[in-house]
């Protein structure tokens, strides 16, 4: 079993747009003026590569989310079903017998996983992006899909499943209270449900291997939280996570006995250690710590419950062996990964461990390895058709900050610009600053379509893991606290003017990009420093931090008092002050540079009114400004068709900007929902397209 440090959700999470399965006609190349007369004449002597098509970069990919069941013997991914993503199961490396499961004509399923005992297969689905998640399981015997947890309104949280207990999984619905998940344990084939706890403050519960709820997590006014265990019916306090360790600790789950549990644990250091505390006399046992960098995973053999390995990722993830039986194995995994890679799965023997691998300039690939003999070998490709086309190479570099902390970034060039491969340009590129969200996420090493597709164009990125980030300790993540719009854009400038001195880029040919966060960060730089982007692009970013945190998602209670020490807290004059002072909206007379927003109507964590406000007030001040809204998208665009739409504006939009090449609005409207509600003007091609449907 495979756990992360993460115990929050991510308010403003780094969004996975999705696009099309359409076919792949031959793209029609447009070369714009350069944005500087100054363009280098060794740069325009290099041929670029053709032109990649957005539908290959955005539409859906041949296989994804690949996993073996947990006896090994079968394998599921998700896959293409006239168009739209569904599950797809067949036996293990046999593609001839794999037949979809799930027959979703919408959104499509966005998520899977296999119930323990081999014979299900779990799902959720939302509606419209809304974000209220529904469990369905899945009896591959008679094909039977039932919803379990068929509740109007409900948010279910899956909790956890066990070898001992077969047939049931544990499962949080918030039916009763929007604001609390009380805690089910559900049965797999008919549904029905049975409480094990009602929450009445809670911010998440443990269970051991019996399936025992034993612990609970207590938000506290500081923002930090207790851990209380469950004695004859009462909760007893163990022990205190203060809030500066809050996103840095997390419980992983108990050893095998029940007696004890594994943990993230930050307390008394700067970075995440994996440690044991046992329960009967809390005392912890350090098992593995790192400086610099914090234990990012866990490898837990699934039946002996004990770390097996873990995984530090500086600039890709590196594994570490933690027994004297593994260290042999460990060693032959690393030697087989020279990129990005994540463990996502293992069978219940932990004799096959899905891999997913990820070298950024190639497709990724979905690999078993196999922990007896070494092997690891080839599952699928995810998208095949990308290895037909030259994509750019990621190099990691850290950046120094103004006050001497360390960004972790990576750079991507366009191939055309750095054909030695070394990430030195021969001369300077546009840039892109694509800009994570989160802000409690980091960019991670391996091939991403948003970036391929704008080096493809000319176009060079930079993205910077800036204070807040998560994986680099707690002093790093919590030195952006109350420095929204403050030190954590100062990274985001220093990054830039790094790129400026390295020869990169030129000062004033430089746009920003993000989603979510991101996004936010974007309505920064043209609203807070409005001489040093080009031109931004926001997707589902938020404006106004006072109307933000006043629409927090009900079932993100027991999370506010973090939220309100990151950003602001709205109960105080400080924090309003902070809150308002910090707005985008605040400042958007300041806006001068091109401006396109992007945005969910169902997004429960931005709403749609964060995007209305900064349109309106730009309208209201004569504000160029294009607006593109998506009626049946929540918190980023999952449909293929809705995100192959908004790459197609913004192309056309940052070719305007930055100049260079790009692929003119043909057919990428085909089945989309957009919406263009104000600035149809300001994109070339967009008024004629929206009008020729």
């Amino acid at each position: 079993m495979i756990r992360n440090s993460i115990n929050i959700p991510l308010l403003f999470a780094t969004l996975v747009l999705l696009g099309c399965d359409a076919q792949h006609p031959t793209p029609t190349t447009v070369e714009k003026a350069p944005s500087q007369e100054t363009e280098s004449e060794e740069v325009a002597s290099l041929t670029p590569p053709p032109l990649i098509d957005r539908t290959v970069l955005f539409g859906n990919p041949m296989r994804f989310q690949g996993r073996l069941s947990p006896d090994g013997k079968k394998m599921s991914f998700r896959a293409p079903l006239d168009g739209v993503m569904n599950i797809w199961v067949g036996d293990s490396g046999d593609f001839d017998s794999v037949r979809p499961i799930t027959n979703d004509t919408g959104r499509g399923i966005p998520s899977h996983f296999w119930a323990l005992d081999s014979e299900h297969v779990l799902y959720t689905r939302d509606e419209g992006g809304d974000e209220n998640w529904h469990l369905f399981s899945v009896d591959l015997a008679s094909g039977e899909i039932t919803d379990l947890t068929p509740y109007e309104g409900v948010q279910a949280q899956m909790v956890a499943q066990s070898e001992r207990v077969p047939g049931v999984v544990v499962v949080g619905m918030n039916d009763r209270d929007p604001k609390w998940h009380d805690l089910y344990k559900v049965d797999l084939g008919t549904g029905e449900r049975q409480l094990l706890v009602e929450n009445n403050g809670f911010a998440s519960f443990v269970v051991d291997n019996d399936l025992n709820v034993r612990l609970a997590s207590e938000p506290t006014i500081s923002g930090g939280f207790k851990i209380l265990g469950s004695s004859d019916g009462e909760w007893k306090l163990l022990f205190e996570v203060p809030f500066e360790d809050a996103q840095t600790s997390s419980v992983l789950g108990f050893d095998e006995q029940n007696r004890g549990v594994y943990m993230l644990d930050s307390r008394e250091r700067d970075t995440s250690a994996l440690v044991h505390l046992d329960l009967s006399d809390m005392t912890v046992k350090t098992i593995a710590e790192s400086e610099g960098v914090d234990v990012s995973s866990v490898i837990i053999h699934p039946r002996s419950h004990e770390p097996i390995a873990y995984a530090l990722d500086l600039i890709r993830p590196v594994y570490h062996a933690l027994s004297i039986d593994f260290v042999e194995t460990i060693d032959r995994l690393n030697s087989q990964l020279t990129g990005g890679s994540q463990v996502l799965a293992q069978s219940l023997d932990n004799r096959y461990w899905t891999v997913y691998t990820d070298e950024s300039d190639r497709s990724p690939v979905y690999k078993v390895f196999d922990t007896t003999t070494g092997a690891l070998d080839e599952l699928f490709v995810t998208n095949p058709t990308l290895n037909d086309f030259t994509l750019a190479k990621m190099h990691g570099v850290i950046i120094e900050s103004r006050d001497g902390k360390d960004l972790v970034s990576y750079l991507t060039l366009p191939s055309e610009s750095d054909p030695d491969g070394d990430g030195l340009p021969t001369a300077p590129v546009p840039l892109v600053m694509l800009v994570h969200g989160g802000p409690w996420g980091r960019d991670t090493y391996g091939y991403a379509p948003t970036v391929q597709w704008l080096a493809n164009r000319g176009i060079g990125v930079l993205q910077v893991n800036f204070r807040s980030s998560t994986g680099f300790g707690k002093a790093f993540l919590n030195a952006g606290n109350e420095e929204w719009a403050g030190a954590m854009h100062n990274d985001l400038l220093d990054a830039k003017k790094w790129a400026v001195e390295q020869g990169v880029t030129q000062a004033d040919q430089v746009a920003i990009m993000g989603g979510s966060y991101g996004g936010y960060a974007t309505l920064v730089g043209l609203s807070f420093t409005p001489e040093e982007f080009s031109c931004g692009v926001d997707i589902v970013g938020p404006s106004n931090l006072v109307t933000l945190m006043e629409s927090i998602p009900p079932y993100w209670e027991s999370f506010r008092k973090i939220f309100a020490r990151a950003i602001g807290d709205l109960e105080t004059e400080k924090g309003l002050s902070l809150l308002k002072e910090r707005s985008p909206l605040a400042r958007v007379d300041q806006i001068t540079k091109p401006l396109l927003i992007g945005q969910g109507a169902n997004d429960p964590r931005v709403k749609q009114a964060e995007s209305d406000q900064i349109v309106d007030a730009m309208k209201s001040n004569n504000i160029p400004v294009t607006y593109v809204l998506y009626p049946d998208e929540g918190h980023g665009f999952q449909k293929p068709e809705n995100s192959l739409s908004f790459f197609a504006v913004a192309e056309a939009f940052l070719a305007e900007c930055l100049g260079g090449r790009y692929q003119e609005i043909g057919s990428d409207f085909t089945d989309s929902s957009i919406q263009v509600p104000h600035g149809v003007e300001y994109v070339e091609g967009l008024e004629t397209r929206l009008s020729s449907d």
